[in-house]
């Protein structure tokens, strides 16, 4: 049965997209999931957010919020409800260039933010493409280019502009709801709509940039040792790394980046992965720090791309470690591997400061599979790392279910996020996809 949608409020006249809509194709979907919702909102103000979310409610729909990125766990559409797209709210504003402060509506994509950011000399630590929205990266967490030495994104918020499940538009800042802020930071999808962020940038024109690939054996000690690496590495270097298949062997595509350019500071970085394990190619350059996140990224996300991620945290690479995460990506379930450096300046903010508790790890593991293979063949190709991580990032994850949750927001920080989330969202109109009690 097709919902009843009108009357149509008189702020959202023109910003509501429904199937049969030319724009509905294009706005339907997340990167990684076809979806078929009722309806499709394009608020483009804080007041036209609050009025969307009354429409939601009142016809007692599903919701989804979507910031206009790509959406990795699916959770941005559904099928038969209403989805509040925030990519119209998109503008990028350097509010006090002295105190680097920036305000990042939450609809922005990165490219946007660093294209908008460039001409300042400002840079902010990112999602690792162009086209991830800067309001599910901001609220979750942000793992990105410069996160060993920036930290991740959350920690720089200062403040941020949130709509409430009651449509009540509230400023979260250290000195008002400094409660909420701290959901924001982390768990910010259970506690309300985000519109916009107070964030502060770090000076950065230039940074250095090489791809290399690294013959990957079969005990995994070339990870180890690019692990090691990390643990003593400068803190302006950050690393990717993709397991890729290559023969009867796997090969880690690794892609470095160096906050601050001259070639003298990107060799000694990098010198050190080249030893790692047998070489096969390298490049380095430098570049400007938004060339990483290049408005080339920017596409509409259609479902192109199915799949389902889960991930964990390692303290320290153990050679174990290493061995289990090439069984995983080399099994017969095989999955595509991603491991990412963090520590650093992650690990100088207390666990207890922010919604992501996970401050004393070194690595980032994160497994995907494509079609056909769903939750059951994650879960066989995810068994070799299952009892070795520990935690899990918001970001890449596609079950938002009870036992995420518990691996996202651990212990004390998950009691925390319930009673905020309880407290400032009581229906649970934010919460309902993540199944709790």
């Amino acid at each position: 049965m097709t919902p009843k949608l009108s009357p149509v409020p008189p702020e959202l006249q023109g910003k509501i997209v429904v199937p049969g809509d030319q724009r509905y194709r294009l706005l339907r979907s997340t990167y990684t999931t076809v979806a078929g919702p009722a309806a499709v909102l394009l608020p483009g103000s804080t007041a036209e957010v609050a009025a969307a979310l009354r429409f939601a409610r009142e016809r007692g729909l599903p919701l989804s919020v979507r910031s206009g990125g790509h959406g990795l766990s699916g959770r941005s559409s559904n099928d038969g409800g209403v989805v509040i797209d925030l990519s119209s709210m998109n503008r990028v504003q350097v509010i006090d260039r002295a105190a680097r402060l920036v305000r990042v509506e939450a609809g922005a994509r990165w490219a946007q933010v660093a294209q908008a950011l460039s001409p300042y000399g400002l840079a902010i630590s990112s999602g690792d493409h162009g086209n991830v929205g800067a309001g599910g990266l901001a609220t979750g967490g942000g793992i990105g280019w410069l996160v060993r030495h920036y930290g991740l994104t959350i920690d720089r918020i200062r403040a941020a502009e949130v709509v409430l499940a009651d449509g009540t538009a509230v400023r979260a800042d250290a000195e008002h709801e400094p409660d909420l802020l701290w959901a924001v930071r982390g768990a910010g999808a259970g506690a309300g709509i985000v519109v916009a962020f107070e964030i502060e940038a770090i000076e950065l024109r230039d940074i250095g940039y090489a791809q290399i690939a690294v013959q990957v054996d079969r005990d995994g000690r070339a990870l180890r040792r690019w692990a090691d690496h990390l643990a003593s590495a400068p803190r302006e270097l950050s690393t990717a790394v993709t397991l890729l298949p290559h023969s009867r062997s796997l090969v880690a595509s690794i892609t470095a980046v160096v906050a601050g350019g001259g070639e003298q500071r990107l060799r000694a970085a990098v010198e050190p992965l080249l030893r790692i394990g047998a070489t096969l190619d390298q490049q380095a350059q430098i570049a400007p720090y938004s060339a990483l996140v290049s408005m080339a990224h920017l596409h509409a996300n259609v479902g192109q791309q199915p799949s389902m991620t889960t991930n964990g945290l390692l303290t320290a690479m153990t050679d174990e470690d290493a061995a289990a995460i090439v069984a995983v990506a080399s099994g017969p379930r095989r999955a595509l591997v991603q491991l990412r450096s963090v520590g650093g300046a992650v690990n100088d903010v207390p666990a207890d400061a922010t919604a992501y508790a996970h401050r004393r790890h070194g690595t980032l593991v994160v497994a995907s599979v494509f079609p056909p293979g769903r939750g059951a063949a994650l879960d066989v190709a995810w068994r070799p790392l299952a009892g070795r991580v520990d935690g899990a990032y918001v970001g890449f994850e596609s079950r938002p279910d009870k036992d995420a949750f518990e691996r996202i927001y651990p212990g004390a920080t998950g009691d925390r996020v319930r009673h905020l989330w309880h407290r400032y969202d009581p229906d649970g109109v934010f919460g309902a996809l993540w199944q709790l009690p």
